[in-house]
């Protein structure tokens, strides 16, 4: 089928111009989170303050697109250590302003700092005696006048054409947001252990909680062999236990050594005698070793450096605790 004269170039033209539109879009927002780091003044290092002295809760409230940017921020801070909810603003007029405490800081957010929902609140929070922090767009506006702390969060142009859609002045909000969520982390010292516990059931939580002992194989699980045995009773109990490897301990069952897939293909390279070999001739010394109260985490990081499938878990007194593979860690979700 041929195709009609410059269709071709219609299509191309129409493509370049929905990508000028895009980049377009990108460069604005880009220039108005530019614009935020001269914002990182007094008012914030204030907003900063009270929120840290803070003995209650966050309350953040915000109108329409920015009460979606401010129940993100809410749970940004509530994740990073800073204990925070959302409220909305029309609702805390007919009832909800019955969950802000006095001892909590009410967080306001509104481009316009002229939001009605938000105005009609603002002398019951005052009356509560609450520090009163906003994220506003007009530093001349009631809600930034006559907050404890203000933000400028300004914009010179929205991404929308029609200079109609919070496009550009959401995103500054939420930006400005983030960086007050991880001021306060860094100042409360919270760690990521502190995020996992948080996250329990997120891939990070079970990386930076998971230990050794909760998921590796114990007992009769573990592939072990005497010393004095020889190399085909060794390769009986790899594959029995199905690891890869056996421990070679001692009579009082200390490690001394590991046999692994490695091993194995090493010594029939040289043509030893599975039948006769004894596998402390064959076995590696000196392996790799990991405690049970260490970190799965720890495992895994241990594993890639050295290249290696599987390890063998110890006591302090080199007692032989357990051993894992990389099939373990994959099935546990740290990887």
């Amino acid at each position: 089928m041929n195709s009609v004269p410059g269709q071709h170039k219609s299509v191309t033209d129409e493509a370049q111009k929905i990508r000028q539109l895009g980049l377009a879009v990108i460069n604005t927002e880009a220039k108005a989170v530019s614009a935020l780091q001269s914002r990182i003044d007094s008012g914030f290092v204030k907003a900063c303050q009270c929120m840290l002295s803070c003995e209650g809760r966050i309350v953040v409230i915000g109108m329409g697109k920015s009460g979606h940017i401010g129940s993100k921020i809410a749970a940004t801070l509530a994740s990073t250590g800073s204990p925070a909810f959302f409220v909305h603003p029309g609702e805390a007029s007919h009832g909800d302003l019955g969950m802000i405490t006095d001892k909590d800081v009410v967080l306001a957010i509104s481009n316009s700092g002229e939001t009605e929902e938000i105005l009609t609140i603002l002398p019951l929070i005052k009356r509560l005696g609450v520090p009163l922090i906003s994220l506003t767009g007009n530093v001349s506006s009631t809600l930034a006048q006559a907050a404890d702390a203000n933000i400028d969060v300004s914009v010179e142009h929205e991404a929308c054409p029609l200079g109609l859609a919070p496009t550009s002045s959401t995103t500054a909000t939420l930006v400005m947001g983030d960086a007050l969520a991880i001021s306060l982390l860094e100042s409360r010292g919270f760690t990521a252990e502190d995020f996992a516990r948080s996250h329990p059931g997120g891939r990070l939580g079970r990386r930076l909680l998971l230990l050794i002992k909760d998921i590796m194989h114990t007992g009769e699980a573990i592939p072990s062999v005497h010393e004095s045995v020889r190399l085909s009773e060794a390769l009986v109990e790899m594959t029995k236990k199905g690891l890869g490897m056996t421990a070679v301990v001692d009579d009082k069952q200390h490690l001394i050594g590991i046999f692994t897939d490695g091993d194995l293909r090493r010594a029939l390279d040289r043509k030893v005698d599975v039948h006769e070999e004894l596998i402390s001739r064959v076995m590696t010394r000196n392996c790799k070793t990991i405690s049970p109260d260490m970190l799965a985490a720890e495992a895994l990081q241990l594993m890639e450096t050295h290249k290696i499938n599987a390890l063998l878990v110890v006591n302090r007194d080199t007692s032989l605790a357990g051993a894992l593979n990389m099939h373990d860690l994959l099935k546990a979700g740290v990887v």
